[in-house]
């Protein structure tokens, strides 16, 4: 079997590492031609701690090379780049070739899922993972779990083969739309839970703010026809216990940094060093509900504390009131 990742990142890297332990060819595509030349020079992550990169994991500028006789294609790229990615892979990609979408993320201008995305521009037959997986955990190679969903019982099948080893775990869905929403919204939710930790809040009142998110997200999973159960799974309940409660999530962090009253150069200086998914979502996430008259107040909350326009003080206020 052989397996193109596009994305060079932390998680692309991850996912390679899986792969790599079960013994399966790995291509991986990187648009930046100084960092393709220093992962193949290093052979380590420096966003993973340095983690070594295995010798068999083929790092590439070229992308129709990269894809050329893959068995399944992941994109693992941040979700800004993820349309402009996919135009490019339509150039060269086979219309039969699996595709298995690990970028979690609404697109702004347009607030569509990236499955959605995808399909403007492709045909091929798609899954999507998310679930609580860290991606320096990943590499440690420790026991993780993954919601995957598709219609496609090939590509679940070719998914589990390339991926599921006695470390890896997945658990089969239909329900796309809700594991993308569950996967895109936890970030916008992690950095409002980093906020309240920055507050010194105690444990009790941000299991309060967990257990609302949670209930938002069911009810906005409905709204867009989804599956409310989909709340209770890895990308669900899973992903968001980890990434709402954790400093090892960026978006947590930097929330964090808001909420124990950081300067704004210590904020902007985190923003551009650090890529908080996060802040990308909450764009697309305020337009969206907004779009489709849902009614979900905690996304205008936090859309309004960073831009400035309501004190991070109003989010217990809101909690009790709510």
């Amino acid at each position: 079997m052989k397996v193109c990742i596009l994305g060079s990142g932390a998680y692309g890297i991850s996912l390679s590492s899986i792969l790599s332990r079960n013994n399966i060819n790995i291509n991986m595509w990187t648009y930046s031609e100084d960092e393709c030349k220093i992962l193949n020079e290093k052979r380590v992550s420096s966003k993973l701690n340095n983690y070594k990169i295995p010798n068999d994991v083929i790092i590439t500028t070229n992308m129709s090379e990269c894809i050329n006789g893959s068995d399944l294609v992941v994109i693992s790229v941040p979700a800004f780049a993820f349309e402009s990615v996919v135009v490019e892979l339509s150039k060269y990609i086979n219309k039969k070739t699996p595709v298995l979408i690990a970028t979690k993320g609404i697109q702004q201008n347009t607030c569509l899922f990236l499955s959605d995305v995808f399909n403007k521009y492709l045909k091929n037959p798609i899954a999507v993972i998310s679930g609580p997986t860290f991606a320096v955990d990943i590499v440690k190679e420790v026991p993780i779990g993954y919601s995957l969903a598709t219609k496609s019982k090939k590509v679940e099948s070719i998914v589990r083969k390339c991926f599921e080893n006695k470390t890896t775990k997945f658990r089969k869905t239909r329900d796309i739309v809700g594991i993308e929403i569950c996967g895109s919204i936890k970030n916008v939710m992690a950095i409002a839970s980093g906020m309240l930790e920055g507050m010194g809040v105690t444990d009790s009142t941000r299991a309060l703010f967990l257990t609302e998110s949670m209930n938002d997200i069911k009810e906005l999973i409905n709204a867009l026809g989804g599956k409310k159960k989909s709340i209770l799974s890895f990308a669900g309940f899973g992903d968001i216990l980890m990434t709402c409660t954790s400093h090892t999530s960026r978006n947590f962090s930097f929330g964090y940094l808001i909420g124990k009253g950081a300067t704004k150069e210590e904020v902007d200086n985190y923003l551009k060093s650090t890529t908080v998914e996060g802040m990308y979502t909450l764009k697309s996430i305020h337009k969206l509900v907004k779009r489709k008259k849902v009614k979900m107040p905690i996304i205008n909350l936090i859309n309004d504390i960073i831009n400035g326009k309501k004190e991070k003080e109003e989010i217990l206020r809101f909690l009790i009131e709510k």
